[in-house]
């Protein structure tokens, strides 16, 4: 497992932080953050949800992650400040780091 960080800012100034934890190439655990605003507050998980168990090497297509935030997203969400397509830079920035830890199984 590694644990891995990623920053994107969008053209807006809005700051949009992926922490994810890979294991055996998937997305084992993912955490978005940054000073963006959604509505509502759970689109979030949806967000989340959307990016948990994917595959590193698909995760590293910025499209096909966009694609996967946006069909997971529900009618109602309004996203300020950031897109899907933000969070796939960031996603892929994460992958592109270096590991910030290493932990064995």
């Amino acid at each position: 497992m590694s644990e891995r960080h990623g920053e994107y800012k969008t053209p807006g100034g809005k700051l949009v932080v992926v922490d994810l934890i890979t294991s055996d190439g998937i997305l084992a655990a993912v955490e978005v953050s940054g000073d963006f605003f959604l509505y509502p507050d759970e689109a979030l998980l949806f967000i989340t949800g959307a990016l948990i168990g994917m595959e590193t090497a698909i995760a590293l297509n910025e499209y096909a992650v966009a694609e996967r935030i946006t069909a997971a997203l529900p009618a109602d969400a309004v996203l300020l400040g950031f897109t899907p397509e933000s969070v796939a830079k960031a996603v892929r920035r994460a992958l592109d780091s270096e590991p910030e830890t290493e932990t064995r199984k």
